[in-house]
């Protein structure tokens, strides 16, 4: 079993995929000849050709409004927005159409698109290239956003998200494209949406995290081992649909909660996951709810590091809740 990065994972399942159903298209800016501006799709042009792997304008509306006609045409396009800082020209289309349609038209239109793009500070892109702001999606009923957080993952939800009959957006955590390697199968292999992944077992403190966050989730569970807590850390995955399930089993073993993503933390998606816990486990919780988040400001270049979340200010939640 070969040993990849989320980046070759990204392009493995674009590829099997594409040789298994000749009706996946690709299309974005600088996809094709030159592979995206992150290699995803590097080779993909020279196997598949420029009617499968096509190169567009600078333009995002015209990317997803074409890649929704494909779709109701009967082709599965997999659109690229570069940065998920540029998608907002085609904001309308995503969250008043593509979402819309299944519903509109009672299942006979589902409008079967796949829009990757990377996410997520950490590269030292500054404003326009370093925005997590997948709640804005995440609150759109008829849309799914996927979030992975390892090679294995990767692979297995983007296959099922191309395959899936509703909109997805599957947003890939680019500080980490490269950060490390893992087996991922090849051939045929998924891992349907909505399922969470319990990564670290524990009994005092549940952490609940998606993307690039895990990696420091779990720094700080190791550290808070240390010294004698025991932290339950569980990659999301999915944020729509959310396997509630798995988020309400581990508080209700581990009564204290952490949540953590790199987004402002003003409404951000942790705040669903509390109001949920508030609703449905208030008898379970034995300290007050905190989030570990991004600050309430643009996304800063200079201090990209005080901006985002890490270990340490993970394990000082950890330790406030667990000493409450």
């Amino acid at each position: 079993m070969p040993e990849m990065n989320i980046v070759q994972a990204v392009n493995s399942a674009l590829l099997e995929e594409m040789q298994r159903d000749d009706r996946v298209i690709l299309l974005g800016e600088d996809i094709g000849k030159n592979g995206g501006v992150f290699r995803c799709t590097e080779g993909l042009f020279e196997e598949f050709g420029p009617d499968r792997v096509i190169d567009t304008p600078l333009a995002e509306s015209g990317i997803i409004g074409a890649s929704i006609g494909m779709a109701f045409y009967g082709l599965r396009p997999v659109p690229e927005i570069q940065f998920l800082d540029f998608i907002y020209p085609a904001f309308d289309q995503i969250v008043s159409e593509a979402a819309k349609f299944r519903y509109r038209s009672g299942g006979e239109y589902p409008c079967q698109i796949t829009i990757r793009s990377p996410y997520g500070g950490g590269i030292k892109g500054g404003h326009y290239h370093s925005q997590s702001t997948e709640t804005y999606f995440a609150h759109t009923p008829g849309l799914k956003v996927v979030i992975p957080s390892a090679p294995y993952d990767t692979k297995g939800l983007l296959l099922s998200s191309i395959r899936d009959p509703d909109p997805v957006l599957f947003l890939e955590p680019k500080r980490i494209y490269r950060a490390g390697r893992e087996e991922v199968p090849e051939g045929e292999f998924t891992i349907p949406l909505g399922e969470a992944k319990v990564v670290r077992e524990g009994a005092d403190v549940s952490i609940f995290a998606y993307g690039a966050m895990i990696s420091q989730c779990t720094g700080a569970a190791e550290q808070a081992e240390e010294v004698g807590i025991s932290c339950e850390v569980v990659d999301l995955r999915t944020l729509v649909p959310l396997d509630i399930d798995a988020v309400l089993d581990s508080v209700r073993k581990t009564g204290r909660v952490v949540i953590v993503y790199e987004a402002t933390k003003f409404l951000g998606y942790g705040a669903e996951i509390a109001a949920i816990l508030a609703e449905k486990a208030i008898e379970s919780l034995e300290a007050p709810i905190l989030r570990v988040a991004g600050l309430d400001t643009p996304f800063p270049y200079t201090h990209e590091n005080l901006y985002l979340p890490d270990a340490g200010r993970i394990l000082d939640a950890v330790e406030k809740v667990y000493s409450f």
